[in-house]
């Protein structure tokens, strides 16, 4: 973590890397099984607990009256991936940086971070382990026209004694997630914080595939 004092005035900020990656997609195990509780190692329980943005004191009765049915471990986090996907419509202008996880299910819409929060509550109710993450999701192996870059939230959750990535918002397995954080929720890792008022003018990301030596290889970037 750095900080600095920002000038007066407009200014940019920028980062870029080179990230080596595997080039394969985002691993899966159908057959992981769900831990009980008590089973858990102790460094996963905080994951199990409410947090700022994944409210699940208010959900826990919606989670176990949606899921309790569904088949403990990968598929029931598969199921809650499909409800999110299918229930909550993506649109960039309903971003909100309040919105908690119960909010997104009441108004149906929201952004990546939307997606996320409310998958990892009702995960988190049903006794599955899951965090937040955050960083970049290039679209290096997807159709053309791309869309503009942006960042990107998903979550990883804890079956079979390992953490497995889930997406919500894109509910398909990707290649090349450059992972900058991870966290209870978006409030443990924005990619900015800023003290005082300020102003978003404009922002950038993109993510292109650089010459290898057979490991997968990805220049990213952001300002």
């Amino acid at each position: 973590m750095h900080a600095d004092v920002a000038p007066a005035g407009d200014f940019t900020l920028s980062t870029d890397g080179i990230f080596r990656d595997t080039g394969g997609l985002d691993p899966v195990s159908p057959d992981a099984g769900q831990s009980e509780v008590q089973d858990l190692p102790f460094e996963t329980l905080v994951y199990l607990l409410g947090s700022r943005y994944c409210d699940t004191d208010i959900l826990s009765d919606e989670a176990w009256r949606r899921f309790e049915k569904t088949r403990p471990g990968w598929a029931r986090v598969q199921a809650i991936c499909d409800f999110v996907h299918e229930g909550v419509s993506f649109d960039y202008m309903q971003a909100d940086a309040t919105r908690t996880a119960s909010q997104t299910l009441a108004g149906r819409h929201g952004v990546c971070r939307d997606f996320t929060h409310l998958a990892i509550a009702f995960c988190r109710c049903m006794n599955i382990p899951a965090r937040y993450c955050t960083g970049y999701l290039s679209d290096i192996g997807e159709p053309e026209p791309h869309p503009p870059g942006d960042f990107a939230a998903w979550m990883e959750v804890f079956l079979g004694g390992r953490w497995w990535v889930f997406d919500p918002r894109n509910n398909t397995r990707r290649t090349a997630r450059i992972l900058v954080a991870r966290g209870r929720d978006a409030a443990d890792v924005p990619l900015t914080q800023t003290f005082g008022p300020n102003t978003l003018m404009d922002f950038r990301v993109w993510t292109a595939e650089a010459a290898s030596d057979g490991v997968g290889g990805d220049a990213a970037g952001g300002n």
